[in-house]
């Protein structure tokens, strides 16, 4: 079982690695999910980023469509270039005030008008960022955005110009959180930063073994990251000291989730681990059978979980087992059906975004129903 599952660890990440490289022989059969963009939820809209480089706008009551804009004109060519040429957004949208905020893979950030559908023209210089893989964090008046040039970038919300400019030592893919004036990233330099959100100035660095993708959970002053030397980090939030680690059977991807003092974090190997927020003692692990890399979403007394393999499942914080499973896969009945992005919900409502076969998904949170799908793929 442990070899079974260390192929399928290896694979997953072998896929994923190919699909943020850009055109491979697999994209070109269509094989690659390409983007994995989260929902992002404004009153009864949805925000969300397709595969086609677009945003989506659907009413989360019904899921009926309420607009689509392209983020970038159409590119012509034919067979592969058609692919490569797309816009390709894996970070979900930010809500900011007036706009909702996008980061592409080319490295551009967009502002749209939530009620309009219409993006704000010459908003930030073009090509002034590396290619963009996490998400967009709105405050302070402020956009925060790491990039894979390795620099985390603080830009005026409102025009896009650049306030301060944070260099790390490898390219970011995480996503940045903050708690008060302090920002938290990680970089593929194997470190979480400690930033003031106004200055970008560094007020403390805590170094791992291995890369960090993951963005940082922060809790009760304590900051919890995963990294891909299989451990999960519980950080003082404004020290930078250690206060504890946890070792998996493989990385950490996801963000984890905190409730009552207990952090559900999952994991390549396909497991969630139930962990002391104070001392990292594990209270439980639920093995799901299939690597996670979506974040998961915290919904009343319940933590909703999505595996790579298109399984969605619901754990009672209390038992720490499973309370139901629904299978998207067999649902859609298509084989091709992955779920990358995280989870997204709004009261009682799950939705989920799902690539390879790209749709969307809303769940009840308590029974597990499919309320309304949207199919964006033909």
């Amino acid at each position: 079982m442990f070899k079974n599952r260390g192929f399928l660890v290896k694979f997953s990440f072998l896929l994923v690695m190919s699909i943020l490289i850009g055109a491979t022989a697999l994209g070109c059969m269509g094989e690659v999910a390409r983007g994995w963009s989260g929902g992002a939820v404004v009153g009864d809209t949805l925000f969300v980023g397709t595969m086609n480089g677009e945003l989506l706008a659907v009413n989360t009551d019904n899921g009926s469509r309420l607009w689509t804009i392209p983020l970038e004109p159409a590119k012509t060519g034919g067979g592969c270039m058609a692919a490569t040429e797309r816009l390709v957004i894996y970070g979900t949208p930010a809500i900011g005030e007036e706009w909702i905020y996008v980061g592409g893979y080319n490295g551009k950030i967009y502002a749209i008008d939530s009620d309009k559908g219409t993006i704000k023209p010459n908003y930030a210089a073009e090509s002034q960022f590396g290619r963009i893989v996490g998400r967009p964090l709105v405050a302070l008046g402020n956009i925060y955005i790491g990039t894979a040039d390795g620099k985390l970038y603080a830009l005026d919300a409102e025009d896009g110009s650049k306030k301060w400019v944070f260099p790390t030592g490898d390219k970011i893919w995480s996503t940045p959180a903050i708690m008060g004036n302090t920002l938290f990233i990680g970089s593929f330099d194997k470190k979480l930063y400690a930033l003031d959100a106004l200055s970008g100035g560094k007020n403390w660095e805590f170094e791992t073994n291995g890369t960090i993708a993951a963005e940082p959970l922060v809790y009760d002053n304590t900051v919890y990251i995963g990294s891909f030397d299989r451990y999960l980090y519980a950080v003082d939030a404004t020290s930078g000291s250690l206060r504890w680690k946890f070792l998996a059977e493989s990385w950490f991807w996801a963000q984890p989730v905190a409730y009552n003092d207990v952090i559900y974090a999952p994991s390549l190997d396909g497991k969630v681990y139930a962990l002391e927020a104070q001392s990292g003692d594990k209270v439980a692990e639920v093995d799901l059978g299939s690597p996670v890399s979506s974040s998961p979403v915290l919904v009343g007394d319940l933590v909703i979980v999505a595996t790579q393999d298109g399984q969605v499942y619901a754990l009672d914080t209390v038992s720490n087992e499973k309370r139901w499973r629904v299978d998207i896969k067999e649902l859609a009945n298509r084989k091709k059906l992955i779920i990358y992005a995280p989870l997204t919900a709004k009261e009682e409502t799950i939705f989920i975004h799902t690539q390879g076969y790209e749709a969307l998904y809303a769940l009840n949170a308590e029974t597990g129903t499919i309320l309304w799908s949207f199919p964006l793929s033909k």
